[in-house]
């Protein structure tokens, strides 16, 4: 009997499609589409004049007046057709489209439009003291720097910092009323205070800094679209006082409470105890951020990211849970729908407030509307209502990457799972057909009965990722190809687990004893998805790290999607030539980025912008890349925050050799992330850091925390073998150096001469002028191109004419704001055309085989 409703479902898929084709495809899909799924097009000239408007921030009047012209054309239109009832439907689709593209960059104009006491207005470059009066909006949250393993060295504790909604600054003639939200960051934990206090605090209000790295996270821009501008630093705890405490936001102090109590009924304590609670929070509640580094990790390593991320599937599970009870109890249709709204609305206020989130309650909000209707829901058209009032409500939300990812994932299982599915099922059927021969039927069905929920899911997952792929690849670099396998194996895991956290949860807020029952299945089990996302993390070695591709190519992908899905040839064969074709074309594209990125013939050297620190990669011909020191003295985890972002970006997965100078923190402090990230081959370092390897500093915490990695610090020689027709050798010390000045670490750092093409990089680290009197002493004929400027270009410890005598064409300093401040103070009489790292950004070298330099500051191009 299954196997022959298999057969018949071939059969009725086939003549489907045959008839499709027939009819024209596209057009009946259009025609659905309007009739089903009117709101479609509504989203669309919504996200479109969102782009349009930020792309070409035009003036508010030239949008009124189309709209004008619209409704004109809208009218004209309607009297000219409303006799025509069959293109009447597809005239007014594609007039609200190109109306709502008006309206969309209007919406855009007005979220950024500020009030004239808003606090952007009077701060601007420099940085000012001030005293500001505001409500705390957010919960205060305590950086701990987890994963910054030199985090014991920093001088300062974890900082705290918390949105305040701005009421008041202390002007000249007393309190002035002030609008806006600010950002503020204390030099400490905040952990008394709470969202919806009313405090007073003293500070420096300041600009956010724009990234100054390529790949590096952008928190300017990420917090423009969030309308906020300005950020407000505070010394300590002690330069705020609270001048009225509880919440003072009825909203805030409600939603407080609701997390409370929720996070109380699920974990049973007001925070998660261990890394299994962590995870179980995460996969009821959407709070991920206190999750174990570990954990998080092979998560985001296996792409199962998302069921730490609160999506609809949770909504899925709660709703679905909350409706079979009210069923159970008797209820009509009309009273689950009713206790199933309230349900969403009290699950909203619980869960992080994210796109994914609302998108999804709005969802189920319009399900359960539909029963008060009597109408069956389209989905399409709940998504895209779901995405216009999002929108609307705030519109930067369409570069927000949790947005994208959240309805391209959605949009994805609605197009293409039944698809997958039906292609999948149709070719199983036919190896079935092939193999059951001459078996009993009840033996199909057990096998079935086990293969259809397994290849639904895989669909599912498939299409979802086919949906988000190039949005993660534009975004995050990478490509996680056995996503949807791993989803199948480690979902029921997850479901089972999450099914059973809400059970708890309801229980616990009655019952907290009886809930705390489940913890005895709840926890092994976490522990066993915990160890199966770690054990596939540590096989998988599919994730491919593209790096930066360019915005045409993602276009491009999706455009093929489009057209596999929506296009219909009356001859089949035609269609699944173009379709290949255009696959080939994006997978050929695919390969030759990545080639480019892995196999140069050129010479790239960059210094990357960490402060007053050191972090220089330099790509070398063939393919060999060398990292020479990564650290800072003022800014934290410039391995994470700075130096692998780098990598992802550039498609950089192994590194040759990084190569340790000496053993100050501002040069190896991000070492142990960044090793931590990437294949490194070999860790070098010259007998400087090997002297204090030993003794108790950061030398020797570095050496351990490469040996638990498996790595040995290696003795640094005179020249690296790369395998390349460039050449790495170290100068500086060597066996002539003698007795040099014993009470400076920085004379005995390595210096290192690139050469390629006929051109020299020197790389001075942080020798004084002892060091380059004696280095220029021993090689009076040492010429170089490109300087790296000693000691961060420090004017106290520099020898005079040390870059004129080398003949430099370009100097770079990689050193901090207030090193370049003072460096400007001293006027040299150097010639080479000076680069530094606080002004400009990221500055590169290009040397081609030719031997011509190019140069490129990170800074002046985004400018």
């Amino acid at each position: 009997m299954g196997f022959g409703c298999f057969v018949m479902d071939d059969i009725q898929r086939k003549l489907a499609l045959i008839d499709k084709q027939l009819t024209g495809g596209f057009a009946d899909s259009h025609k659905q589409i309007i009739s089903t799924a009117p709101l479609l097009f509504v989203a669309v000239g919504l996200i479109a004049g969102i782009l349009l408007q930020d792309i070409f921030n035009l003036p508010v009047w030239f949008w009124l007046a189309s709209i004008g012209v619209c409704a004109a054309a809208m009218i004209i239109l309607y009297i000219v057709y409303r006799s025509k009832e069959e293109q009447l439907p597809s005239i007014l689709a594609y007039m609200a489209l190109v109306g709502f593209v008006c309206f969309g960059a209007i919406r855009l104009t007005t979220y950024y439009q500020a009030e004239p006491n808003d606090i952007r207005n009077f701060v601007a470059e420099e940085r000012k003291l001030a005293t500001i009066r505001g409500v705390v909006i957010t919960e205060p949250y305590t950086n701990k720097n987890q994963s910054w393993e030199f985090a014991r060295f920093s001088h300062t504790d974890p900082a705290g910092s918390f949105y305040l909604n701005l009421c008041e600054v202390e002007a000249v003639d007393g309190w002035a009323k002030a609008s806006g939200t600010v950002r503020v960051q204390v030099d400490e934990p905040v952990l008394d205070l709470k969202a919806g206090d009313y405090i007073q605090a003293y500070c420096w209000l300041d600009r956010f800094e724009k990234a100054t790295n390529p790949g590096q996270f952008d928190v300017a821009d990420y917090l423009a679209r969030k309308n906020v501008f300005v950020a407000a630093s505070v010394d300590s705890r002690n330069a705020i006082e609270i001048l009225q405490g509880g919440s003072t936001d009825f909203f805030a102090r409600i939603k407080s409470r609701a997390r409370e109590i929720a996070v109380q009924s699920l974990l049973g304590s007001t925070y998660p105890q261990d890394e299994n609670e962590r995870l179980l929070q995460a996969l009821v509640l959407g709070y991920k951020a206190e999750m174990d580094i570990a954990t998080y990790e092979a998560f985001r390593r296996t792409g199962l990211l998302h069921f730490v991320c609160l999506s609809g599937m949770n909504f899925g599970i709660f709703v679905g849970m909350i409706w079979w009870m009210c069923k159970m109890a008797g209820l009509t249709r009309r009273i689950q729908a009713i206790v199933c709204i309230i349900a969403t609305a009290a699950f909203v206020l619980v869960v992080p407030q994210n796109p994914p989130a609302f998108r999804a309650a709005i969802i189920c909000l319009v399900f359960c509307l539909s029963f008060f209707f009597r109408r069956q829901p389209s989905h399409f058209n709940s998504l895209a209502l779901a995405a216009v009032i999002l929108l609307m409500i705030k519109p930067t939300d369409l570069f927000d990457v949790s947005y994208q990812l959240s309805f391209a994932a959605a949009l994805g299982i609605l197009l293409l799972a039944k698809r997958i599915n039906s292609y999948i099922s149709e070719k199983v059927t036919a190896l079935f057909e092939a193999l059951m021969t001459g078996r009993p039927p009840s033996y199909f069905r057990i096998v079935s009965g086990i293969m259809s929920p397994v290849i639904t899911v895989f669909a599912v997952s498939l299409s979802a990722w086919m949906a988000s792929a190039g949005i993660l690849l534009y975004n995050f670099y990478t490509i996680q190809p056995l996503t949807s396998i791993w989803t199948v194996i480690a979902s029921p895991l997850i479901a089972v687990i999450s099914f059973l956290g809400y059970l708890k949860l309801l229980i616990g807020l009655a019952l907290p004893t009886a809930a705390s029952i489940l913890n005895m299945i709840i926890k092994p089990l976490s522990s066993l998805l915990i160890w199966l996302v770690k054990y596939i993390a540590q096989r998988d070695s599919s994730q491919v790290l593209m790096g930066h591709v360019l915005v045409w190519l993602i276009v491009f992908y999706y455009c093929t999607i489009l057209f596999t899905v929506f296009i219909h040839f009356k001859r089949p064969f035609m269609k699944k030539a173009i379709s290949i074709l255009m696959v080939l074309a994006v997978i050929a594209a695919l390969g030759i980025t990545k080639w480019q990125k892995t196999h140069r013939d050129s010479l790239l050297v960059t210094c990357l912008d960490v402060g007053h620190g050191q972090a220089i990669l330099a790509q070398m011909p063939g393919g060999a890349n060398i990292l020479f020191d990564a650290g800072s003295l003022y800014g934290s985890n410039v391995g994470s925050r700075i130096v692998t972002p780098f990598l992802d970006y550039s498609g950089i997965t192994r590194i040759d050799s990084i190569i340790i100078s000496h053993n100050d923190v501002d040069h190896i402090n991000g070492i142990p992330e960044i090793v931590a990230h990437c294949d490194v081959n070999d860790v070098y370092a010259n007998d400087a850091f090997f002297s204090q390897m030993n003794q108790p500093g950061t030398a020797k915490f570095l050496r351990e925390s490469l040996s638990k990695k498996r790595f040995k610090v290696q003795h640094l020689g005179k020249e690296l073998n790369l395998h390349s027709n460039a050449r790495v050798k170290i100068i500086w010390p060597n066996e002539q150096t003698g007795i040099i000045d014993e009470s400076s670490d920085n004379n005995k750092s390595a210096v290192s001469l690139i050469e390629f093409a006929g051109k020299k990089i020197l790389l001075c680290s942080d020798i004084e002028k002892l060091a380059q009197t004696e280095l220029l002493r021993q090689n009076p004929n040492l010429k170089a191109d490109v300087v790296i400027a000693p000691h961060h270009g420090s004017m106290k410890t520099a020898e005079q004419h040390f870059v004129e005598n080398l003949g430099a064409e370009v100097l770079i300093c990689s050193c901090g704001w207030r090193d370049y401040q003072r460096q400007q103070a001293t006027k040299t009489e150097d010639k080479a055309q000076p680069f530094s790292t606080a002004k400009d950004g990221a500055v590169t070298i290009y040397i081609e085989k030719d031997g011509t330099i190019k140069t490129s500051a990170f800074v002046k191009q985004k400018k």
